[in-house]
């Protein structure tokens, strides 16, 4: 080999370690994905005179992430999956019957386990005067640092989509507090000799649509619901903390359950924009004259149980979800007499539709197989969590689950 031959071979391999050395720096150095590309672009257009470059990445689909010069547009006629995945190794195209190859020279696929994850099409090749690019010498290098900085782009996405999941999944925890902030806890409800109250709330994520609360109203008389937003998620939760300060601001003893439903009606109708809609069963109750008044707002109907006559009730008078019409069209008030030991099981449908193969069953006779008996409410809810094993990560249950229960002696 001549000495002219060896110096210029030995001027290659600098060229390539070189470039090499450079790209990784870049990469350690934390540059952003536009420095990178600017760094690949410089390497092939000022050291190997390549013209024009596109860069076709695949993320969830394939995309452009680079392109110069600038105003070729050409680029946007190619369809990769119909274009270039047939290429599987370096391909000569600028004689393809395929039009929309025509603008380039070369077609440069780039694979990382068995799978294509990027094409580099170069062209504007300056060409020597035999007529022999010195860049055809260079494609598989050309292949191997596309290959890097692919790699590395995909690694830098990865890290910003693990840093966004950290971010959302704290700010998740954090919606999380402050919606059981807004629940009443189990242990602030009243037990005393005229009333047992108790409940469970389990939102299916980590904030639900489910919402059930307990008002004092003076001595004698207190307000109670439990709700339930169409949907789930982060704008059912939302929703459902905004109806919640509604409700807590216009819950007296004064106004009556048919006004109270309307005004209501009317904020979630402001709120959700039509998009979504609550059921609520909302109850008032007098500990001296023992009358509680209800109105079940489409939700599902709670179980009245008398332990001394055995008999139960269905709690369904009332209207249309709050949010489902402008107005809603009428309004039944429901009535109960309470005599001697009740109970009264509330409940959000998270409880009783269940998944089985493919298909939702509803588990309502369980219920009130559950609750008709002589023990307490508090032992009925808990006969109830461990025998569907709502706590034990119960596979067919999809929803957010809610219980409210009430025992009047």
């Amino acid at each position: 080999m001549s000495e002219k031959a060896s110096l210029k071979r030995l001027q290659v391999f600098n060229f390539k370690l070189n470039a090499l050395l450079e790209i990784t720096q870049a990469i350690n150095s934390n540059l952003s994905v536009c420095d990178l590309l600017i760094k690949y672009q410089e390497i092939l257009q000022e050291n190997l005179n390549i013209g024009k470059i596109v860069i076709f990445k695949l993320e969830s689909a394939w995309e452009c992430i680079l392109n110069t010069p600038i105003s070729e547009e050409s680029y946007k006629l190619i369809n990769v999956e119909r274009d270039l995945m047939g290429f599987t190794d370096i391909r000569f195209i600028s004689n393809s019957e395929n039009p929309v190859l025509k603008p380039y020279d070369i077609s440069i696929p780039v694979y990382n386990n068995n799978s294509a994850i990027a094409f580099v099409l170069i062209g504007d090749i300056d060409e020597e005067m035999e007529g022999v690019s010195p860049v055809i010498k260079h494609l598989n290098f050309i292949q191997t640092i596309t290959n890097i900085i692919v790699v590395a782009i995909e690694n830098i996405r990865l890290f910003r989509d693990s840093l966004k999941q950290v971010a959302l999944k704290k700010e998740m925890e954090l919606a999380s507090k402050m919606q059981n902030m807004l629940i009443p806890k189990k242990s602030m409800l009243p037990k005393n000799d005229k009333l047992l109250v108790t409940s469970f709330y389990q939102p299916h994520y980590e904030v639900g649509g489910d919402y059930y609360d307990y008002i004092q109203m003076g001595d004698n008389e207190f307000g109670f619901c439990i709700a339930d937003v169409s949907g789930k998620g982060m704008s059912a939760a939302l929703l459902m903390s905004n109806f919640q300060a509604t409700l807590r601001a216009l819950f007296t003893k004064e106004i009556p359950l048919h006004v109270l439903m309307e005004r209501l009606n009317e904020r979630v109708l402001s709120n959700a924009n039509g998009e979504k809609f609550i059921t609520m069963f909302l109850g008032r109750y007098n500990t001296k004259s023992h009358e509680l008044e209800y109105v079940n707002a489409g939700h599902n109907p709670p179980l009245l149980y008398e332990i001394a006559d055995k008999k139960l009730t269905l709690l369904k008078s009332g209207c249309v979800g709050l949010g489902m019409l402008d107005t809603i069209p009428f309004i039944v008030k429901g009535i109960c007499s309470i005599t001697g030991d009740t109970k009264l099981l509330c409940y959000t449908d998270g409880l009783v539709e269940i998944l089985e193969e493919d298909q939702v069953n509803l588990a309502t006779t369980f219920l009130e197989d559950q609750l008709c008996n002589p023990h307490s409410i508090e032992d009925n809810i808990q006969e109830i969590i461990e025998k569907q094993q709502i706590l034990a990560g119960n596979a067919s249950i999809f929803d957010d689950i809610t219980i409210l229960g009430l025992q009047f002696y």
